[in-house]
């Protein structure tokens, strides 16, 4: 009972910080600098995915191969950045991140019980769209390197605290798992909702 309750208080908070925010991140800022890259991961949508991207891999996977989901993520987002900045537009991208958020707040709750296969092509998934919002918001011919030096730093140290996060969980009961789920799929749904 205590701990239902202490997950209640947990999504409203959640619920109540992320209505105050802006969950579109990935317009009016600027892309020119590498400080602006290491600030730009720590929105809501992103640090939120990033940090749930490490604690599943280190939850699915043992020793060395659990920074195999962080290693496809950042792989994913930058080939799809790439192919952003070459000119692919899709709709509904931030749509698609904020159901990336609730995605892995279900990967999260039944993180033992995800197949990796499967898991990882979803981490891939999210990671394009990822990548796709970020490679179309950089201006044509914009010098975008110490840009994007930054935004891969942040966010494979994002990644990196996941997976820490998660090596310190894994022991712990199946609640622990569900509660954390839980409430990153409620941050998605506020973040959806805001789109």
């Amino acid at each position: 009972m205590k701990h239902a309750s202490n997950l209640l208080r947990g999504a409203a908070a959640l619920g109540l910080a992320l209505a105050a925010g802006n969950a579109s991140a990935h317009t009016g800022h600027g892309t020119g600098s590498l400080f602006q890259g290491l600030a730009h991961p720590l929105g809501l949508d992103h640090l939120l995915a990033m940090v749930a991207v490490g604690v599943w891999s280190a939850a699915a996977f043992d020793g060395a191969r659990r920074w195999i989901a962080p290693l496809t993520f950042l792989a994913a987002m930058t080939a799809a950045a790439l192919v952003a900045m070459a000119g692919l537009a899709l709709p509904f991208v931030e749509h698609g991140i904020a159901l990336s958020v609730a995605m892995f707040g279900a990967m999260l709750a039944f993180a033992k019980r995800v197949p990796a296969a499967p898991g990882l092509a979803l981490v891939a998934s999210a990671a394009a769209l990822h990548g796709v919002a970020h490679g179309a918001e950089l201006p044509a011919g914009a010098s975008v390197a110490g840009y994007a030096l930054g935004f891969l730093a942040t966010t494979a140290a994002l990644h990196a605290a996941g997976v820490g996060l998660g090596v310190a969980l894994r022991e712990r009961g199946a609640w622990i798992w569900r509660s954390a789920g839980a409430l990153l799929g409620v941050a998605g749904v506020v973040l959806l909702a805001q789109a």
